[in-house]
C-alpha cells in the first residue's frame, strides 16, 4: 500500500509496530516513510514472534529487540527478549536468539547507550533486568535481576509490584523504572558492563497512593522528566540532576478534560523533539492530551486534546523529524497519523490511516 506521494525524499524511516499476536497478527510489522513527502510503503509482516507488544533499537541501528510478553520461555516461568538483524534494504529481520527475562509478562525495554545491554521491565512478575549483548547483537544470560517488593493502596491492582517501564538517562549512569503497583520509580545505578547494579537509590521518589506510573520520558535538555500514571490519568513532572541522578517532583497535572466521567487510563507519554510539548494517552477517552513545556522549569499546561481515531491509545511516538504522530489504536486494529505543528502542538490527521492486529508499539529508525 502507498499512500499520497509528495515531492523528493528527504529523511526515511523504517517504521516498526509490535502486536499483541493471534488471528490478526503474528509478530512485527513494518512500514517505510518519509514523513515531508507524506509517503507511506506498508511492507507487511517482517518477523513471526509471539506478543512482540514493546521494540527496542540498537544505537547502531542494525539490530532490534522485542519484549516477548509470555509467562513462559524455554519451558521455565518468565518471558523472553528476541534480537532481530535488521535489513535495511527490504525492512525485514531475521531472528538472532532470545533470551529469558527472568520475570514473566515482560512489557517494556529499551537498549542502553551503547548498545552493551538490554534493561526491560517484567510487569507480570514485578521485576527488572538487565541481559547482555555481544558485538553480533546476540543475547547473552541476564546480567543483573532485581525483584521489586511491596503493594500500595489501590487492592485490585497493586497488591504487588508491576514494573511497567524502563529507561536509561543520557549519560547511561542511571536506570529508571515506573513500577505500577508500588507507586514508585526506582532509580537504579547503572554500569553498560555489568547491568543494573545493587538495589535502587533511596531518593526513589513515591507518586500519590493509588497513581500507578507506567511510562517514563526525559526532556530533550536533560533538565526535566515526565511520568504518565495510567491509574489516576495524570503525568508528573520531576527535576532531574544528572551528577545524583535525583528526581525531584514539581508539578502532577491531569490528562482528561475537566469534567470527564467515563472509564480511562493512560498509556503513552513522549515528549516532541523540539523540547516545547508533551503528549499523554488516554484509554477510554481515546485521545492524546497535548502539553506545553515550560522552558526554564520544565511544569506543564494543557493546550488541549484530540481524538486518536480509534480506541485504546496503548503506545503513540513521533518521527525524529518531529512532523509525524503515529498512533497505535489497539481495540481497533488501526494506526493514524497526524501531523504535527512545530509552534503549537497541535494535530491534524493527514488521511493516512493503516491496518494491522493489536497495534501496540510504533519505532521509528532513520534509513539512508
Amino acid at each position: 500500500m502507498a499512500l499520497p506521494v509528495g515531492s523528493a525524499l528527504a529523511e526515511r524511516y523504517l517504521v516498526y509496530v509490535g502486536t499483541y499476536t493471534g488471528a490478526k497478527s503474528k509478530g512485527i510489522h513494518a512500514f517505510r516513510t518519509d514523513p515531508a513527502a507524506g509517503i507511506i510503503e506498508d511492507l507487511g509482516l517482517v518477523a513471526e514472534t509471539p506478543n512482540p507488544t514493546f521494540l527496542a533499537l540498537h544505537p547502531n541501528g542494525r539490530v532490534l529487540y522485542a519484549a516477548n510478553e509470555v509467562g513462559e520461555f524455554a519451558g521455565k516461568p518468565g518471558g523472553a527478549v528476541t534480537g532481530f538483524e535488521i535489513d535495511g534494504a527490504t525492512g525485514r529481520l531475521k531472528a538472532i536468539n532470545s533470551a529469558s527475562t527472568v520475570g514473566g509478562g515482560p512489557c517494556h525495554l529499551v537498549v542502553d547507550r551503547t548498545g552493551r545491554q538490554v534493561l526491560v521491565a517484567n510487569y507480570g512478575g514485578g521485576s527488572v533486568a538487565s541481559i547482555p549483548i555481544d558485538p553480533s547483537g546476540r543475547l547473552g544470560s541476564h546480567s543483573a535481576f532485581q525483584q521489586h517488593r511491596g503493594g500500595s493502596a489501590n487492592p485490585s491492582r497493586q497488591k504487588e509490584p508491576h514494573a511497567h517501564s524502563i529507561n536509561v538517562s543520557a549519560d547511561n549512569r542511571f536506570a529508571f523504572a515506573a513500577d505500577l503497583g508500588t507507586d514508585r520509580v526506582y532509580v537504579y545505578p547503572f554500569d553498560p558492563a555489568r547491568g543494573l547494579q545493587a538495589e535502587p537509590l533511596a531518593q526513589s521518589p513515591r507518586l500519590p497512593p493509588g497513581s500507578g506510573p507506567r511510562h517514563f520520558a526525559f526532556h530533550p535538555s536533560g533538565k526535566f522528566a515526565y511520568v504518565i500514571n495510567e491509574m489516576l490519568s495524570t503525568v508528573t513532572v520531576f527535576r532531574y540532576t544528572a551528577s545524583s541522578g535525583a528526581l525531584a517532583e514539581v508539578q502532577t497535572i491531569p490528562t482528561l478534560p475537566a469534567g470527564f466521567s467515563g472509564g480511562s487510563s493512560t498509556a503513552e507519554v513522549v515528549v516532541h523533539p523540539n523540547g516545547k510539548f508533551v503528549y499523554g494517552s488516554n484509554r477510554g477517552h481515546d485521545s492524546l492530551a497535548i502539553y506545553s513545556v515550560d522552558a526554564g522549569s520544565g511544569r506543564l499546561t494543557l493546550a488541549g486534546h484530540h481524538l486518536t481515531g480509534g480506541k485504546t491509545p496503548r503506545n503513540f511516538n513521533i518521527d525524529p523529524s518531529g512532523r509525524t504522530l503515529w498512533a497505535a489504536n489497539q481495540s481497533t486494529d488501526n494506526i493514524v497519523v497526524f501531523a504535527v505543528d512545530p509552534d503549537t502542538g497541535s494535530l491534524k490527521r493527514t488521511g493516512q490511516e493503516l491496518n494491522l492486529g493489536s497495534p501496540v508499539c510504533v519505532k521509528f529508525l532513520k534509513v539512508p
